[in-house]
Formats: C-alpha cells, structure tokens, sequence
C-alpha cells in the first residue's frame, strides 16, 4: 500500500478524532482566541495606518523605517516587548512625482511609474520623440541603428497583442479565435526572443547600451495578464529616467511609431539618492515562563515593491501575525515557550532579514519549536505542507486538531512534503534544519493581479479570509507553544524530480546581501 497515503489517512484519523474530543471538552484558550479575533478585530484599522498612511515599503526608503518604527510603537502598546534589530545596510532611495504626458500627436496624460531606485529628472523633465527597437538579422545592423536613439526616449518592451486576460477570452471568445490569438502572441515572442540574440545584447545589457548611445529616456510595460495591470520591477538606468508604462497607452505609443506618426512625450520622474540607510527586522516577542529558550516562530516579510502598497505582498501576511500576537498576548499572556515574531527586512531583494537572522542568531535557531509564514496574498490558507520533514504530520496534525472545522476543511495537508523553493522566508528557516512550515493562501489572482503589481492595494485585502488566517495562526502558535514535546526536525530523502530526473535537494543556506550591492 501506498506510504502516502497510509500517513496521509491516518492523519485523517486523528485530527477526526481530536475534533470529536474537543466536541466534548473545548479548550477555554482556543475559545477565547476565536471570540477576540472575531469580535474585536484591528485588522481594518492595522491595514489602513500599515498600507494607506505609511504606503509602499521599499527597501532603503524612509517608508520602510517608518514603518518599522510603527511596529514596534504598536507592539508597545499591547505590552508586547519588540525592537527594530539592524542587520545591514542600503542604498538609501526616496519616491517622487512621476508624471507622464503625451504632446504630439495630441495632449493626454499617460500612466505610468518611475521605476525602483531610477534617478531623478530635473523640475523640467524630459521631453522628445518616441521610437522602438528595430527588427535586425545581426549585432552589426543593430550597431548601425543604435545611433538613433541620441535624444530620443526608447520603447523596450514588446507591443501584447492584446489587453484582454485569457479568462476573458475563453469566455467570449470563439473557440477559433482564442487559438488565433494565442499563436500570434507565441509567433510574437519567439521573434522578439530570436530578435533579441540577434541584437548581440541580453535583456539585461540592452538598457545600458541604449543608455550609453544617448537616450534620454527609457520606457517598459511589463504587463501581467490582467486588466489594467502591470508588473512593476527596478530599473536598469543610472542617470536617465525609466518608467513603467501601463498596457493601454504603451501600445498606443507603440503603434504610433509603426504607422510613422512620431509620437513625443513628457516625463517628470522626480526621486532622492539619501546615500547609505541601515536596515532591519522588526522583532518582538511574548517570553515564555517554562522553556523560554525554546522558541515558536511567527513569520512573514516586511518589505514589498512599490508599485502599488504592498497589500497582499506582504501586508495580510504582516497584518496576520500582528494581529495574531495582539490575541495571543491578551489571551496567552504566559506561553510556555516564547513566541517570537520576525517582521523580515529586504524578502524582495533575496530573503535577506531572515537569513541574517539566522546568522546573528544560532542561540535561537537552535532551539525553534516551529515556524510559520505567511506570504502569498489575501486568501484563507489551503494548503500546509510538512515540508519535508518525516514527522511533521504527527505534530501539526495535533495542532491543526485545535482549529476550528470551518477553518480546516479548506485545508488541505502535505505530509512529509517537501521543503520550501526559494519563494519565501521559511525557506531561510528550512536551510538550516528548522521545521519551518508556509501558510499557503487560496489564489484570489494574486499571481496576476497584485503580486508586484501597480495595483496592489488596500482594496484588494479580503478580510474575512486573513481573520480565518489569524485564528489558525494564533491557535498554531498556541499549541506549538504548549506542547508537552520538542518538535522533531529529522528530514526525508527527498524524491526524483518526475520532470527531469533530477535528485531534488534540500535548500542551502544563504548568505544574506548586507550592503545593498553598495560595496
């Protein structure tokens, strides 16, 4: 018989029977989590001081340290001891105005957003003609054409065939004309890939190299496949303006200059270089009475891209775990084990807080009970993985038996699963043996619509699903705390990728980037 699923019904078992138990006798501390999560909720108020006032949180920018300095000031005011714990430093960058124009042929204001760490445009701005990248057979004809670009602003992404996502058109589109759309947008991209390679230049080098010749201004659209949506990612200029330009009026541009209109626009992007910043990770903790040097770990990252707010990248997972440490203090003020909460700077730039921390702090690595993090979006958690570890399902399935049915029937559990990718800052935690565990979220479009996205604002949080999220978290943190046994933290021999025959591995440690690449 299958081991999977030999585990996986006797997981089954178990948590039925724990829930059938806690049907006759329930748990004064669970209840009590529940009544306050669900009746005196901050997490409206939580979200609008974190995402509406304080706003996006770039590493390096002031809006990081405020925010940082406000979580520690709330963390006070419940009684929670917490402190901003500087683990490196960076390149110290501040937002501007960006606003765009279009002068010729006609006058509109164009959306778009000055990209990541770009420098500033004088008060007057840039203002000339816009032109594309050509189609060439070779480097030397494209070394031909990059005199051109002197005085000019460069459109370097590709013109989509379309604004529509594909939900939309398998809804209303015919069958014959979805296919036609697909094919040309593939056709599309392996020209402008084999087009590329011809130019002698990567993706990478190529926006330099416009620099270099004289462009005075670079713009991109990195669209994500949803309405009105963009991706919005750092730029790749060091004196000239780079602008992310939303779907709709790039295109518009592009076909101008197809059809020999000329278009020209106006950028004013304006931005401040603060020279070097330090950075943190917000800590704070409610110290346990019995084992107060072993430790329960509640996770997620501080940091987001700032294109948009940072609302579901990583605000509801941040919002999560304050609001499940407010609970937890008022309902547990005397955990058996510490509960200790880390508010992980620069995630976004290689899950850079967590992994120093991890280094500062082998004392506590040591001795962790349990992680969880939360990162991927506003949705009730479906998913929980053992991460690889052989007994994982003994001990989070007595845990998970604590939770409400409403909450885990959505659940679906993973045992022993396999560790996390790099995606998120479990996986620092996972690197060095800790039984680090990810919340993972129901989808809500976060891929497309606001993982570091222009749009990923307060509007999109979905609050009855990140209350469910409280609840779990604060119960998970409970019982981990109060459990009679350390956690074991043996790991399985992982499988054969079915995909490319290779031996997955566990990840390896990483050595977090203190300087912000300023050395």
């Amino acid at each position: 018989m299958n081991i999977k699923f030999v585990l996986s019904l006797l997981v089954t078992l178990l948590i039925g029977g724990n829930l059938f138990a806690q049907e006759k006798e329930k748990d004064p501390i669970v209840e009590n989590i529940i009544k306050e999560a669900n009746e005196n909720s901050q997490l409206k108020h939580l979200g609008h001081e974190l995402l509406d006032v304080i706003g996006p949180r770039l590493v390096g920018t002031p809006q990081m340290q405020e925010a940082h300095d406000w979580a520690v000031a709330k963390y006070k005011s419940w009684g929670i001891h917490a402190k901003n714990e500087k683990w490196g430093e960076w390149r110290g960058w501040e937002r501007g105005i960006t606003h765009i124009d279009m002068i010729t042929p006609r006058v509109q204001t164009l959306d778009g957003t000055q990209l990541a760490w770009n420098p500033s445009t004088s008060n007057k701005g840039v203002k000339a003609e816009v032109i594309v990248l050509p189609i060439v057979k070779d480097s030397i004809s494209f070394q031909k054409w990059l005199k051109n670009v002197k005085g000019k602003i460069v459109l370097v992404s590709r013109k989509e065939p379309t604004g529509r996502p594909d939900y939309n058109w398998e809804e209303f589109a015919t069958e014959e004309s979805f296919e036609k759309m697909k094919t040309e947008r593939e056709e599309q991209t392996e020209a402008r890939i084999k087009n590329l390679a011809n130019t002698g230049y990567t993706s990478k080098t190529m926006i330099p190299a416009l620099e270099e010749a004289g462009a005075v201004g670079i713009v991109s659209s990195y669209w994500s496949k949803g309405f009105g949506v963009n991706k919005i990612f750092s730029a790749g200029t060091k004196k000239i303006p780079q602008v992310d330009m939303e779907l709709e009026d790039y295109t518009m541009l592009y076909r101008m200059v197809e059809n020999g209109v000329k278009p020209e626009i106006h950028i004013v992007a304006k931005s401040k270089e603060l020279g070097r910043v330090p950075t943190f990770n917000t800590i704070a903790e409610i110290k346990g009475t019995e084992k107060p040097d072993e430790y329960v770990i509640l996770s997620a990252h501080f940091d987001s891209w700032d294109g948009g707010t940072g609302a579901t990248d990583n605000g509801t997972g941040t919002l999560v775990m304050l609001e499940a440490m407010r609970i937890l203090k008022k309902t547990l003020p005397n955990p058996k084990r510490t509960i200790l909460v880390g508010h992980w700077g620069s995630e976004e730039q290689g899950l850079n807080g967590s992994s120093a921390f991890i280094e500062d702090h082998p004392e506590i690595v040591k001795n962790i009970q349990a992680l969880f993090n939360q990162d991927n979006g506003t949705g009730r958690v479906v998913k929980i993985s053992g991460a690889g570890y052989l007994y994982s399902y003994e001990y989070l399935s007595r845990w998970l038996s604590a939770v409400p049915g409403d909450i885990t029937k959505y659940i679906e559990t993973d045992f022993p699963g396999i560790p996390s990718g790099r995606g998120s800052d479990n996986a620092s935690f996972n690197a060095v043996g800790v039984p680090a565990f990810g919340l993972y979220a129901l989808s809500w479009d976060y891929k497309n619509y606001t993982w570091h996205t222009n749009r990923d604002t307060y509007d999109k949080i979905v609050f009855d699903d990140v209350r469910n999220n409280v609840i779990l978290t604060a119960i998970l943190a409970y019982m981990a705390s109060e459990d009679e046994n350390r956690t074991s933290n043996e790991k399985r021999i992982l499988p054969i990728n079915s995909t490319t025959g290779e031996q997955l591995t566990w990840p390896k440690q990483r050595i977090p980037k203190r300087n912000g690449g300023l050395d």
